[in-house]
C-alpha cells in the first residue's frame, strides 16, 4: 500500500511523518534523504501534457502573467505556522512563503519533484498523493492547494485527508478552477471533459470543488473569497467532521 521514495531535503521541520495515515508518528530529522510516499491502492496517475515540467511551467507562466501570480501571492500570504502544500508541482509557490512558515510540500510525480527540489532546495519535499497523506492527525496549521483538486483522482478522499491532517483551528487555502455557473459553458465542459482529462494529466474542468470542500466538513470564509470566470480563491475553516 505504501512505498518509500528517496527525496533529498535540508529542512528541519519538526513535523511528525507517519508511515501511514493515523499510524505512529516519527519526527522528520534535518538533512536526511528520506520521505515517505503514500499511495492508495487505486492511484494510477494519468499521464498528460501537464505532467511534463516544461509544458507545465510554460502554461503556468502564461496564467501568472494574466493574474494568477497575484492570486498565488494571496494564497501563500495567509499561510501560518506549520504549512502543507498539497500538489506543489514544479514548486512555483515555494519561494513565495514568508520566513515564519515551516513548510512541507507533497507531489506524486517524481519529475515535478526534481524541478521543485532545484527551485527550493531547503523545503521538505515528500512524494505522496493527496488521498493518503503520510502525516499524523492535526499536524498542520495551514494547508495550501493551487490548481490541484481538479486532477486528484478521488477528490473527496483527498479533502478528507486534508481535514484529518489540519488542526481544528487551522485553515485550508485554495485556488482552483471549477465548473462554470453558465449553463452552456458547463455543458461544454461536460462534453470536452473525457478528452481534456486524458490530455491534461487527469484534470477535470467541470468539478464542483467548492461544494466538495464543504462536503468534506469545511466552511468557506467570505474574507478574501474571489471569483473570476471559472477561477476561485478562498480560505476555509473546519466546521464539522468530514462525511464518511
Amino acid at each position: 500500500m505504501f512505498d518509500a521514495e528517496i527525496v533529498e531535503h535540508r529542512a528541519a521541520t519538526g513535523v511528525a511523518v507517519a508511515a501511514h495515515p493515523g499510524g505512529p508518528a516519527v519526527p522528520a530529522p534535518p538533512a536526511v534523504r528520506v520521505a515517505w510516499a503514500a499511495r492508495p491502492w487505486n492511484d494510477q496517475p494519468v499521464r498528460g501534457l501537464e505532467n511534463y515540467p516544461l509544458f507545465y511551467d510554460a502554461f503556468c507562466s502564461v496564467m501568472e502573467y494574466w493574474g494568477l501570480s497575484r492570486w498565488r501571492d494571496w494564497l501563500v500570504g495567509g499561510a501560518r505556522g506549520r504549512t502543507l502544500e498539497v500538489g506543489c508541482g514544479t514548486g512555483r509557490n515555494l519561494h513565495r512563503y514568508g520566513p515564519g512558515v515551516t513548510l512541507v510540500a507533497v507531489e506524486p510525480d517524481p519529475r515535478m519533484l526534481r524541478v521543485a527540489r532545484r527551485r527550493a532546495p531547503d523545503v521538505l519535499l515528500v512524494r505522496a498523493s493527496a488521498e493518503a497523506l503520510p502525516f499524523r492527525d492535526g499536524a498542520f496549521d495551514t494547508v495550501v492547494s493551487s490548481l490541484v483538486f481538479c486532477s486528484v483522482p478521488d477528490a473527496d478522499r483527498g479533502l478528507a485527508e486534508v481535514h484529518r491532517t489540519l488542526r481544528a483551528d487551522g485553515r485550508l487555502r485554495m485556488v482552483e478552477h471549477v465548473r462554470s455557473d453558465s449553463r452552456w459553458q458547463a455543458r461544454w465542459q461536460d462534453l470536452v471533459q473525457p478528452a481534456w482529462t486524458w490530455c491534461a494529466g487527469g484534470c477535470h474542468p467541470n468539478r464542483r470543488t467548492e461544494q466538495a470542500v464543504e462536503r468534506a466538513g469545511f466552511v468557506i470564509e467570505p474574507d478574501g473569497r474571489r471569483r473570476s470566470g471559472t477561477m476561485r480563491r478562498f480560505s476555509a475553516r473546519q466546521g464539522r467532521s468530514a462525511r464518511p
